[in-house]
This record gives structure tokens, sequence and C-alpha cells, in this order.
């Protein structure tokens, strides 16, 4: 055993355990890439670069064994901006989505490709279920959204759209609810003034992180504009009361009838530890509630949406006049992880957004790589007319002609997770125009992408270790090196037995697994 210092505290350790495996071992995580338990160092992706104290030079800890005496800085400023230049040096090549262009235009952030995926398999109720992660009032937007994720659709680009609003509309209409989980309460009450679209999704978003939520509007329903600004043909009403009647069974205590003048906004502060204002477009109200505000509305975080006042939130109209309902549907649950944030006594930072890698317009060029995971034909009409909505079956088949345009690996993706956290800039070191996107499809559990790999080596090195008789190598020199199945044999062959594995070492995504 041998002696030496991570971040100041002396440990022991074997001899010849590598710097990053001592690390390991004493609970510190050190970025990489490259890294695998089960194989050699590769020091390829300069992640995982540390500082020697005595010296003050950084070297690679995956590939420096520990030594008597050494003594290792695993954080410091420089080491942050050593691994930030690398993962912005790997980003340089990576071509991908994160996100899909759909998920990222849409205001409430919905995560649409999975929606499509989950309708195309004929899973309506696990649709629902992921629509209403974002979307507290999915039939309703279904009929009345103007459909920006539309606009940034890649499908745009080959034919039409996918129709995303008939199909959000069809899985809110059929899709069954799941029967919500038991939420720990936290004792917090917050009141809700407005009890629209941004103060029914507010309201609902804080009753499932268990806040007790009570609702105050001045009409006697709830729906805000959606009920008396909407025709009974473009939203019926029973369709508005089903989704209002979810909302409140979550527990929500509606308050109808009352109208929030200062006496009573100031009472609503003493009873309750915050207030989200919802109440729709604002003419004296900043003024009445001793708000800061501007000529458009009252003044709030754009991100945060704390006003003035710490204890008060506002959304939707009250921040400026829009028709975009999904806009104010998002912001009410935006807010209910500020709101959770500031009665837990956190810093105040909003609903939680990843780095999001993005490659921009697609080209005429990658039109038949997308298609392989998807349908041909141009965007399906409903049968019986577009207020009529799609059946099962035709929102099926509209759904399969997504493209498949996010990552596989959004979840679980080591260069997504890591550029987030060190805040990396994609375009710092772009010096060429961008390489086009390809797909290697024809294995029955993988999807190969190439684009999207960064040359770790893990799946090279894997595949060998279990004598795959062809698996992955290194394919030209250089700039131009590539990882590929040797002799250009097919993707089937080059994983017969290590496919998952692979799949799941990767760091990138670049190889996925199939859904």
């Amino acid at each position: 055993m041998i002696k030496l210092k991570i971040n100041n505290k002396v440990i022991e350790v074997e001899e010849g355990t590598s710097v990053m495996k001592a690390a390991q071992q004493q609970g510190i995580d050190i970025p990489n890439m490259c890294w695998h338990d089960e194989l050699e160092h590769f020091t390829s992706c300069m992640l995982c670069m540390v500082k020697d104290k005595k010296n003050g030079r950084l070297y690679p800890s995956c590939s420096v064994k520990a030594v008597e005496g050494m003594e290792v800085i695993t954080d410091d400023q420089e080491i942050a901006e050593s691994r930030k230049t690398a993962l912005e040096l790997l980003l340089s090549e990576h071509v991908g989505d994160c996100e899909g262009p759909c998920q990222v235009a849409c205001p409430a952030h919905m995560d649409i490709p999975r929606m499509n995926r989950l309708i195309a398999a004929g899973k309506f109720d696990e649709a629902l279920a992921v629509v209403k992660k974002d979307i507290a009032l999915p039939a309703v937007l279904g009929r009345i959204c103007p459909a920006p994720c539309e606009g940034a659709c890649h499908r745009k680009t080959v034919d039409e759209p996918i129709s995303i609003c008939l199909l959000k509309r069809i899985v809110g209409d059929d899709g069954v609810e799941s029967t919500l989980p038991e939420v720990e309460k936290t004792g917090k009450k917050v009141a809700v003034v407005g009890a629209g679209p941004a103060g029914l999704a507010a309201a609902y978003y804080m009753q499932l992180k268990g806040i007790d939520v009570t609702l105050f509007d001045k009409n006697e329903k709830a729906g805000g504009l959606l009920r008396t600004e909407l025709s009974e043909e473009v939203l019926p009403m029973d369709v508005l009361d089903k989704e209002i009647d979810a909302i409140l069974k979550t527990g929500v205590e509606f308050r109808g009838g009352q109208s929030i003048g200062a006496a009573e906004f100031e009472q609503l502060k003493k009873d309750f530890e915050a207030v989200v204002l919802a109440s729709g477009v604002v003419s004296d109200d900043s003024e009445k509630y001793g708000l800061k505000a501007n000529p458009k509305g009252i003044d709030a975080d754009k991100t945060t949406y704390q006003t003035s006042d710490e204890k008060v939130f506002a959304i939707g109209n009250v921040l400026r006049s829009s028709r975009l309902a999904v806009r104010s549907v998002g912001q009410g649950k935006e807010v209910a992880f500020s709101v959770m944030q500031f009665l837990s006594g956190q810093e105040i930072k909003g609903e939680p957004r990843l780095f999001n890698s993005r490659f921009g317009k697609m080209v005429a060029d990658e039109f038949a790589e997308y298609l392989k995971e998807s349908v041909e034909g141009k965007r399906k009409i409903p049968e019986q007319g577009k207020n009529s909505g799609f059946t099962r079956e035709e929102a099926i088949a509209e759904a399969k002609r997504c493209l498949h345009c996010d990552c596989r690996a959004i979840d679980n993706c080591k260069l997504r997770e890591y550029s987030d956290q060190y805040q990396v800039d994609q375009k710092r070191f772009k010096t060429s125009e961008r390489r086009k996107i390809t797909k290697q499809i024809n294995h029955n559990l993988v999807v190969y992408e190439p684009q999207k790999c960064i040359k770790c080596g893990i799946c090279v090195r894997l595949t060998g270790k279990y004598k795959e008789k062809f698996g992955f190598t290194f394919i030209g020199r250089g700039f131009d090196v590539e990882i590929g199945v040797p002799f250009n044999e097919d993707l089937k062959l080059g994983l017969t037995e290590t496919a998952r594995k692979v799949a799941e070492a990767c760091p990138t995504g670049a190889i996925s697994l199939k859904e």
C-alpha cells in the first residue's frame, strides 16, 4: 500500500492504482468520457485532468499511477477551464440534437418526440403521462394552440411537419390518466390568483410537488378566457371542464367569485407562504398590489418569475398581453419549480434546463437518413375534418412520420451532462462546415450515428476484449479517423454479442439501444 493526498486528505491505495481509481475509491468523481472499468486507460478525451499540487502541472488522471507522497488537486479554476476546453473541442465535431427542435420551440418545452413514439406504438395512456409532465391542459391546447413546435419540425424540411397539436389533442381526449402517486406534503400553502391557463397549470404542478394550493378567481367557474372568449365549436366546454376537474382532483382548492383587491392581496400574503399572480391582463393591478411594473405589465424575473416582492411570483398575461395559451401553461409549470425552491430556502433558479446540442437545419442529403426511422408520405388530414380530430388509427399513422430527431441517450449522456456542468460554448472551435448525419439501423438492437462519435475508443476496446469476429476499429488517420466495422461490413456483423454492452457504455449516444 502507498500513501498520497487527494484534495489535502491522506489516503491509502494499492500500488499501481491510477489516480482516477484512487479518487473514485474516496467517492471523488473526476469527469471522464473514455474511461471504462473493464478496460485499460486510453487517454483520448482529456477531460479527467487533475493537478500536481507540488509543481502545478496538469495531467490525465486515468493514465497516471498513484505514487508514494503524491499530492493531487482534483478541482480548481484552472482544471475547470481545461475540462471546459476539452469538452468544447469534442463538441466541435459532434453533430446531433439532444432535444428535437420541436421540443425546443414549444413554449412549454414538452417532450414531443417521446409522445410521438408512444402514439405510434398505440400507447395513448403512456403518451398522456408524457404530455402532462409539461402541459396540464393537453386536450384544450390540442384545439387552440397555434403550434410553434410544428414550424420548427425537421419533417417540415422534408415535406410537411408532423401534426403535433392534433396528436396532443387525441392523447388528451382518449388517454386515460394513471392514478397519481402519493405525494409527501410539504406543509406549505400557496395562493394562486387567477384560474386561467397560467393559474390552473401553476396550481396543478405545485400541488403535485406537495404544496397545498388555493386557487382564487373572480368568476364562479375556473377557466378564464378559455371559458369566455372561445366558441363551443373551437373548444367544447365539456373538454375544458374535464381537464379542469382533473386538476382540482389533485387536491387544489378552488374559490370562485372572489375578486382580489389591495386589501385581499395583503391578506393573502399573510395567510400563505407565497402568492402566484396569474390574473390576466393588468391595468391598475400592479399599483394596487404594490409591485414594480412597466407599461406592458408586472416586472418579474424572466427565468424565475419572482417579482419585486420576494413572496410574489407573476406569470401569464400579467407580465404582458399574449394570446398564446401554451406560453401561459408553460410558465405555470415553470413557476412551480421557483416557488418550491423559495419555500425550501434554496437558490431560486426556476426549472432546470440541461445543455442542448443543436446542429441546425437539416440538408437534402440527410432526408433519406432520417426517413430510415420514419415512413414516407405527407401529413395526414383527419377524414372527418380537422375540427373532429384524428381517429386512433389516423393518429398512429401520423405519429409514425416523426423522424426521431432527438437523441436516444438524452437522459444518459455524459457529454451533455458535463457540457451543462461546465457551461460550454458548442461553437467555440467550429472551423468548418458540419459533417452530414448518417444512420446505421440494420441491427435488431442498436442504432449507430457516427457523427455523434467522439472517438473515445470504448466500443473498439470492448469488442476486442469480447472477441467479436469483426467488432469496431479505427478507420483512417489523423483528423479523418472514424470508428466503424472493418471492411465496410454491416453493423449487425460488427456487434453480434456485445451490442447491448457497447450501447450502454457509449458516452454520447452515438451507439444507442433501439426502443
